[in-house]
């Protein structure tokens, strides 16, 4: 797979891990900063991360700050974007099985390097679930994105 990878400065010490763990795991990846720890807006990194998935440049993406909270709410404001965070095995690999997410944040300030080795294997090897009851909610989770998009275009009119 292909696999975007960003964070802010808060996520800088973690980010190289991630992106060495990913490399290992033989996973091509395409890192879109931060390379330091001058600060930037963990929403500016999280766009550009979130659009490589939307445009089919990556398969799934991974995003890094401070506690992986700001980068998932940013994330989940883009349609077509489900992100999770995770900092325990389970929820890295059932976002993915039952949610169909394609975005796991992480916080660096919240797991260190083993976890996150761990975290990341989990999160690549989970693939979506084929049960119904699974696509049935993602796919109301996809209904509701066109719903209140909708709703906010007619608004601004």
């Amino acid at each position: 797979m292909r696999i975007s990878v960003g964070g802010d400065h808060a996520g800088f010490p973690l980010k190289e891990k991630v992106v060495s763990v990913i490399r290992s795991l033989g996973h091509e990846v395409v890192d879109y900063g931060c390379f330091d720890e001058t600060p930037i807006d963990f929403p500016d990194i999280t766009r550009t991360v979130c659009e490589s998935v939307l445009e089919g440049k990556a398969d799934r993406a991974f995003l890094v700050c401070g506690t992986g909270v700001g980068a998932c709410i940013a994330a989940n404001k883009i349609p077509g974007i489900r992100a999770s965070v995770c900092h325990d095995i389970y929820s890295s690999h059932q976002c993915v099985e039952h949610d169909d997410v394609n975005v796991m944040c992480v916080g660096a300030q919240i797991i260190g390097p083993v976890i996150v080795e761990e975290l990341i294997k989990s999160f690549l090897e989970a693939t979506f679930s084929t049960k119904e009851e699974f696509r049935r909610r993602v796919q109301k989770l996809h209904e509701m994105e066109v719903e209140y998009s909708k709703k906010l275009l007619a608004n601004q009119k």
